[in-house]
């Protein structure tokens, strides 16, 4: 450990942020990050504590502790304190491929199992992960890891998401031949069109790809699940499609114009920003007031986006209660803390409209359109939890105005027409593997990771998945003599 009293003399400092005022006028990442000096302070913080719960990476009570990619944090934090950067960044990338990604989008699992975190504030492991990786690529020290031989085997990664350039990466260092085939018109999935630019930048979704292609994979764009190419020729087709069905919401009036699930709408606005025409999708939101249905992540990201569109106003609806502020005795560390949080969109919008878009305890009950049936108002009602059971309230309805209703309420399973189209064994919207030993390998030759095999989860989650899932074609390949 650099300095060992580091935690007791460096309090936490955090990244500044432009003023939401600001940031609203335009879709940039709107951070702006610590000296090099400050984030070295910060990497002093670190306690080296012995038993790292920030990289166990492991389910405990239904929910994983610390980063699922098991980081070496205490080590490229001890590295970075030194001012040993090259090292630093090794020890980033032993286990995590695309910690560009990470440093911006995961909640950090791991501060929240911080053992600093505790009785105080948590080491910043999020935003010294993102220095350490900035930093080498703007040295140029993040280069491309070119197999020195070929191992002579093909392997096709349909779906070009976290999960499916993990696996991707892997397979390809392993000496593997890679395509990878994805059916939007960009390749990087939900890193490209799921995730605002305001969050990632789709010119480090660009960079990764371009490096990735130096080492020798190849991107298919605009690809089909019935393309001639998967069905003769790969040894192995990992299947990284992601959980791409919307959870339905099946109120009176859902069908009236006006209503579109949040992936639908996201994916518009990026694809209107990189082609430098965002005024189809700034008509669908500007001066009408939007309602969202869903107060996660996902949520959060289409309150920022449409106050950067003009909206009148914005509303969330979240069937749950409002979270505490502080965590319960129920929900101790190193444990994720179910507290309140209120993220970027969410303070522009108190900042803009003077108020916090969320309302808790609160449902969808009716779509109102109006005579040519676009969506006018919605009629919602309050809900109650009692033995994890819902009921609604009789007598709490109220109707909102409502110019545009976005669907932010998670995905629900897997599309029906990848499912015939390589015979998976589906269960209620899951696959179910065939060999519990290895979850990954759906029969011979074919594998899944990802959101596809686990359901909705996390970028890094899903990165882990993917490099766990090429780890296992490698194994089953070895094991028949290739």
């Amino acid at each position: 450990m650099g300095k060992t009293t580091g935690f007791l003399e460096f309090e936490r400092a955090a990244a500044a942020s432009r003023s939401p005022h600001e940031r609203i006028q335009d879709f940039q990442e709107f951070h702006t990050p610590l000296s090099h000096a400050k984030q070295r302070q910060q990497a002093a913080r670190c306690m080296d504590c012995g038993v790292p719960g920030c990289q166990y990476g492991r389910p405990l009570e239904g929910r994983v502790v610390g980063c699922p990619l098991h980081s070496l944090i205490p080590e490229y934090q001890d590295a970075l304190y030194r001012g040993l950067e090259d090292l630093a960044l090794a020890r980033l990338l032993k286990n995590n491929l695309f910690p560009e990604f990470t440093g911006r989008v995961c909640p950090a699992l791991c501060e929240k199992a911080c053992t600093c975190g505790l009785y105080q504030e948590a080491v910043s492991c999020r935003e010294n992960e993102l220095a350490i990786a900035e930093g080498g690529f703007a040295r140029g020290a993040v280069k491309p890891h070119v197999p020195p031989l070929r191992n002579g085997l093909a392997a096709a990664v349909i779906g070009s998401g976290p999960s499916g350039l993990a696996a991707a990466e892997q397979l390809n260092r392993h000496g593997y031949a890679v395509d990878v085939y994805e059916t939007s018109d960009r390749c990087g999935g939900l890193l490209m069109y799921g995730i605002p630019n305001m969050k990632l930048d789709k010119e480090i979704v660009a960079r990764r790809l371009h490096l990735m292609e130096q080492e020798g994979i190849r991107f298919h764009a605009d690809a089909r699940i019935n393309d001639p190419r998967l069905l003769n020729g790969p040894d192995a087709v990992v299947l990284c499609c992601g959980s791409t069905m919307p959870r339905a919401v099946k109120v009176p009036g859902i069908e009236a114009e006006g209503v579109l699930y949040a992936v639908d709408f996201l994916t518009r606005v990026t694809k209107g920003l990189l082609d430098e025409d965002l005024d189809a999708v700034r008509a669908l939101v500007q001066d009408r007031e939007v309602v969202i249905i869903g107060g996660g992540d996902t949520g959060n990201d289409c309150t920022g986006s449409v106050i950067r569109l003009g909206a009148a106003g914005v509303t969330q609806l979240e069937m749950m209660p409002e979270s505490p502020l502080e965590r319960r005795a129920d929900n101790p560390w190193p444990l994720w803390p179910n507290v309140l949080k209120t993220d970027y969109g969410q303070e522009e919008a108190i900042a803009v409209y003077g108020r916090d878009p969320r309302r808790y305890s609160t449902t969808l009950q009716e779509v109102i359109p109006d005579a040519k049936g676009h969506v006018q108002a919605v009629r919602t009602v309050q809900t109650q939890w009692q033995d994890h059971a819902m009921r609604l309230v009789p007598g709490s309805e109220k109707t909102l105005p409502c110019g545009l209703l976005l669907i932010a309420a998670g995905f629900s399973g897997i599309a029906p027409e990848l499912a015939g189209r390589f015979a998976l064994p589906v269960v209620k919207n899951r696959i179910v593997p065939p060999d519990a030993e290895n979850p990954w390998r759906i029969r011979e030759g074919l594998y899944m990771a990802g959101d596809l095999r686990t359901g909705q989860s996390l970028v890094v989650s899903a990165e882990a998945d993917g490099i766990a899932c090429a780890e296992a074609v490698v194994k089953d390949a070895r094991q028949s003599g290739h």
